[in-house]
């Protein structure tokens, strides 16, 4: 299918192209030379990941994501869940990586994968805990070398499994994926449009690079990777050096028959309007979290150098919400050290319950 640049006014579209790339120029500059700037972003990814599950029409609660990606889930994993810290981690690949890359064949790829570098993560050494540091006498000769061996055995098939996984086998996963869901057409079609539009403003290209994802159906099993293209956009083009725009949360904003009508004007106007909405929003919560880190750094004057409130208040900065564990696991402390310590900066408590008590600002 075609993405036809006929049905596209562009003179209707100045005004508000011009008034939302102002509003995102202005968030990132404040941004960029803000105290509470890693905070900001940290939080905001957050937010996009939550925000995409609900443009999708699901359900994930901000404060069940972070527990989840800390490794401190209180309750069973949803696919839900799953599917918003896969939104999380690949908008955080996509900020850690350089302005061009998410938008390359190479960086494409990588995203489609999703596997995010899952060799690394899986890759288990030979000698875990300190075991190849053991002197290795004759009583412990024979043990340690098993032990070795099912190790190498269970690399090397986790190995295969992630090369496997990699590959494209035909037919396989016929349950799950299409046959005749040609996804490499469809992408080298978003391709063409993307490279048609060079010529545009950023926030239009941006416009039309999430319009045409969704038209063309680029992702059976990944929509929401078009949003994070088209912040990615925005990205290389230089309009934001800081971080990624919320093109998520800002599209939540606008009613669902905007942005899901069939004049391709009217969803153009509506993703306008979403990023100028995310860019308002993202300067209110900058200057909130701003007013927050100068009453938290209240409580530092008369402290001793060596006292762990400044990595709490960071901590508590960069999270919608942290709990006794994450403050232990944080600061290297005792769970009771935790609490004494978020007793201390006399945070906002959210559970009132004894045993998983958590905590956050206003």
């Amino acid at each position: 299918m075609r993405y036809d640049f006929s049905k596209i006014d562009f003179g209707e579209l100045f005004g508000p192209i011009s008034a939302a790339t102002a509003g995102v120029v202005r968030l990132d500059e404040r941004i960029a030379s803000s105290p509470v700037r890693q905070g900001w972003i940290d939080r905001a990814q957050f937010l996009e990941a939550c925000s995409s599950l609900w443009i999708d029409g699901e359900l994930v609660h901000i404060e069940d994501l972070v527990l989840h990606d800390a490794g401190m889930a209180v309750r069973a994993s949803t696919h839900e869940l799953t599917v918003a810290h896969d939104v999380l981690r690949t908008r955080r690949r996509i900020a850690a990586s350089e302005p061009e890359w998410a938008l390359s064949a190479a960086g494409l790829a990588a995203l489609r994968s999703g596997r995010h570098d899952e060799a690394q993560d899986i890759e288990i050494k030979a000698a875990p805990r300190g075991l190849a540091t053991l002197s290795r006498d004759d009583d412990f000769e024979d043990p340690l070398a098993a032990i070795d061996a099912v190790l190498a055995r269970s690399q090397a098939l986790l190995a295969d499994a992630v090369s496997v996984r990699s590959m494209k086998i035909p037919g396989r996963d016929a349950l799950i994926y299409d046959e005749d869901w040609d996804e490499d057409a469809r992408l080298s079609e978003w391709r063409v449009v993307l490279d048609e539009t060079q010529s545009m403003p950023p926030l239009l290209r941006a416009a039309v690079a999430w319009d045409a994802w969704s038209n063309l159906q680029v992702s059976k099993h990944a929509p929401w990777l078009g949003r994070l293209l088209a912040s990615a956009v925005l990205r290389e083009a230089g309009l934001t050096e800081t971080q990624l725009s919320a093109v998520n949360f800002g599209l939540r904003q606008v009613s669902r028959e905007r942005r899901m009508t069939r004049n391709r004007m009217v969803r153009l106007l509506a993703f306008t309007e979403a990023i100028a909405l995310a860019s308002e929003h993202g300067m209110k919560e900058h200057q909130r979290l701003f007013l927050a880190k100068q009453q938290l750094e209240r409580r530092l004057v008369g402290r001793r150098q060596s006292s762990r409130l400044p990595q709490l208040i960071e901590l508590v900065l960069s999270r919608p919400l942290v709990s006794s564990g994450m403050i232990a696991d944080t600061l290297e402390i005792t769970p009771q050290g935790a609490l004494k310590i978020a007793a201390e900066l006399n945070l906002r408590e959210f559970t009132g319950r004894g045993r998983f008590r958590a905590w956050g600002i206003l």
